[in-house]
């Protein structure tokens, strides 16, 4: 098995607004929301009802970002009317007074689907989600101007063999586009499957290289429907075909043992890009 290094090295406590600090991380237990922890992991791979925000979590001034610890593993956004840091003071979910005083939402939703850039496996066939496992685990690190989060889902069993996929998701200061690595560790090639979500009466944009939706995500957490953008940008040459279930648009990797992708996201209430043209624009630079 392909052997992995991760620096933890933390800065200090995020504040909202911060001019020094531009990006955090977030992970602890539900039932201890004062200890916030590096790692944790657990062999039955599902610690979604236990986990606080349903998972570990990173942001920057422009957005934030949860991977859900259970079979699905997607991806989810956390979207902010103005830039700054919100994940300590208000753990993903504000109240509705703070959401109208100007702090970020919930405005994305996952349900079934992988979410924006989730990663699962495909077999020839079928989606197979990372799930059973011999064990799931997750870490969150951050560095002076970036954040990580990590998932590795050990044990997977895949075309009659068991692979260790590990998927990091990176943040960095001044940069709306997010990171997302899925890696295969045992050295064995497999074909990771990503994409992005969508919903009715959504806009929907596809290029070589992205997939860009607009609209309202029939969220019920959120103060107020508010129109968001999402995106996958991608390298074309590192897929073999696409798909669309009728609920997200699929991507199926040629077999490797590597792949990666950008995620981004902005919504009506942020200042500079707030509508479906300057966010498809935001995508060209």
């Amino acid at each position: 098995m392909i052997k992995y290094l991760i620096l933890l090295v933390f800065t200090c406590t995020s504040i909202y607004g911060s001019a020094q600090v531009k990006t955090d991380v977030s992970l602890y237990l539900k039932k201890d929301k004062n200890t916030y922890l590096d790692e944790i992991s657990s062999e039955s791979g599902n610690l979604f009802n236990k986990l606080g925000h349903h998972g570990p979590a990173i942001e920057n001034q422009y957005l934030a970002i949860r991977v859900y610890f259970n079979k699905k593993a997607a991806i989810d956004i956390y979207s902010k009317e103005k830039p700054g840091l919100e994940l300590k003071a208000k753990r993903w979910y504000p109240s509705k007074k703070d959401q109208l005083a100007g702090y970020g939402a919930d405005y994305y939703k996952v349900g079934k689907t992988l979410g924006l850039g989730g990663v699962r496996l495909w077999d020839g066939e079928n989606i197979i989600p990372l799930h059973p496992v011999r064990q799931r685990s997750a870490k969150v690190f951050t560095q002076a101007d970036s954040s990580y989060l990590e998932m590795l889902s050990e044990g997977i069993p895949y075309r009659g063999k068991t692979v260790d996929i590990l998927v990091r998701v990176s943040v960095y200061a001044d940069k709306r586009e997010a990171k997302v690595e899925a890696y295969s560790l045992n050295g064995e090639p497999v074909q990771f499957v990503t994409g992005i979500n969508y919903f009715d009466q959504m806009k929907v944009v596809k290029e070589e290289n992205y997939i860009a939706t607009w609209g309202i995500h029939p969220e019920d957490v959120a103060a107020e429907k508010v129109e968001l953008g999402a995106a996958i940008l991608f390298n074309n040459g590192d897929f073999e075909k696409q798909l669309n279930d009728g609920t997200q648009h699929l991507l199926i990797s040629k077999p490797s043992q590597y792949l990666t992708t950008w995620i981004t996201s902005a919504n009506a209430r942020e200042l500079e890009i707030n509508s479906f043209q300057k966010f498809i624009k935001s995508l060209m630079k």
